[in-house]
């Protein structure tokens, strides 16, 4: 009887400890790994560097021929900084502030919406399209007149109609390029009109241009030749031109805008795709008068840079799995599950993987690298999709792309049950 008794105060001491150890939330609520953004128990890095056989030394960069005091050229799908000098210096950018008038007002409005022409539009210096308090427009019509020939009237117009102020629209540009990762940019006014605290850097512009070609509607603006309409009574009419040159000077070329102050002088943001693969560009303070074609040539130097020195590489395609006998990477190996009900066993491995479909424009030289960050194990229960980690594309050291790894299979968590059982047959085999 007295065996039998510390038989039973063992067992129940047994329960108690596993509970505590194997399932130490036991409460009825699921038991959640720790999220992987925060575990970086291993983050191997592999050379995935394609072979860059018969492909020339790149030119040196810095050694280009340019009038700009900044100037930047960008990867437009990565947003990989292939070229810059003074690429993160906050200056002045005129109208080149209108590509961000242009794509927040095809996000946040209707094309065939009604505009109405405050005062304090039509009050706006040259460059204007000299509209008139109280008149209507289309909004489709204001952002060609915007695009072409860059009118600082109807940028207020069509700012005062999507963010019902000058100065709600200007929080709205800010916004959207923090939204896009600029770091260095603050917009005060639509037009770009010379203003305190009115900048940005060569780097934020390509980053928001390569943005807003995207937008296949704003693609088509850019593009235009001319356009013409009037007002909504018909009895004012324009006909508007598109000034930039780009478009006919360079192969491959999509546009995008000039702009021109005292303070910024001459700008020009621009993009032009090749062979798949789409460059942006800006140029900040490319000369003044009488050099108005500065922009043009320095626009012109730093895209053949581009184009001569980057070719396409495919440098992941697929999806990349721990699942023995499939797409197996070496760096990727599977992740330890505790407290999953496997019979027999408090630690289980769980397969996971990653799609990535990745092409980069790359120079001989550069050196192209994969990294995982995992954390050393998670708990069960886990999901099959479910994020366990991140695996990040490099390009000499900095990051392009981002890919979430995720389970490959589902594991379940040990349940109660599950431990009576496993107590059972390791003190009382007639369980």
């Amino acid at each position: 009887m007295l065996a039998k008794t510390i038989s039973i105060v063992l067992t129940a001491l047994s329960i108690i400890m596993l509970l505590s150890v194997l399932y130490p939330k036991y409460n009825n609520e699921v038991i959640q790994f720790t999220s992987p953004a925060v575990c970086e128990a291993n983050s191997p890095v592999t050379d995935i560097t394609p072979s860059y056989e018969g492909i020339p030394e790149p030119k040196n960069p810095d050694k280009l021929s340019m009038y700009a005091r900044a100037y930047c050229l960008m990867d437009a799908g990565s947003g990989r900084i292939l070229v810059s000098k003074n690429g993160s210096s906050p200056m002045p950018m005129a109208s080149t502030t209108k590509i961000m008038t242009c794509i927040l007002a095809l996000e946040n409005g209707a094309m065939d919406s009604v505009v109405n022409v405050s005062s304090y539009a039509a009050s706006m210096p040259d460059v204007q399209l000299n509209i008139r308090e109280g008149e209507q427009y289309y909004l489709g019509d204001l952002l060609y007149s915007l695009m072409l020939e860059s009118h600082n009237d109807t940028a207020v117009a069509i700012a005062e109609h999507i963010g019902g102020s000058k100065e709600g629209f200007a929080q709205m540009m800010n916004e959207k390029a923090e939204s896009l990762g600029c770091t260095s940019t603050h917009f005060v006014t639509p037009n770009g009109l010379d203003a305190d605290e009115h900048y940005t850097t060569a780097e934020d512009l390509c980053l928001i241009a390569s943005y807003a070609i995207k937008n296949p509607d704003f693609l088509s603006i850019i593009a235009t030749d001319s356009h013409s309409f009037s007002d909504l009574s018909g009895k004012r009419k324009y006909t508007v031109n598109n000034h930039d040159l780009f478009l006919k000077m360079y192969n491959g070329a999509l546009g995008v805008k000039t702009g021109f102050t005292g303070k910024a002088g001459y700008c020009f943001v621009g993009a032009a795709q090749r062979n798949g693969v789409t460059l942006t560009s800006s140029v900040l303070a490319s000369g003044w008068p009488p050099h108005k074609s500065y922009k043009w040539s320095d626009t012109k130097t730093i895209m053949d840079y581009g184009f001569a020195n980057y070719q396409t590489y495919t440098v992941l395609s697929g999806v990349y799995t721990s699942v023995e006998g499939q797409n197996v990477p070496a760096f990727l190996k599977p992740l330890s599950v505790i407290n999953n009900n496997k019979a027999g066993s408090t630690n289980k491995l769980l397969d996971i993987s990653f799609t990535a479909e990745c092409s980069l424009p790359l120079a001989k030289g550069d050196n192209v690298s994969l990294t995982l960050t995992v954390p050393e194990s998670i708990t069960a229960p886990v999901s099959e999709g479910e994020i366990v980690g991140n695996a990040s594309l490099l390009v000499n050291g900095s990051a392009m792309y981002d890919f979430p790894v995720t389970a490959a299979e589902n594991i379940n968590s040990i349940s109660l049950k599950d431990i009576v059982f496993m107590v059972c047959g390791q003190f009382l085999p007639d369980c």
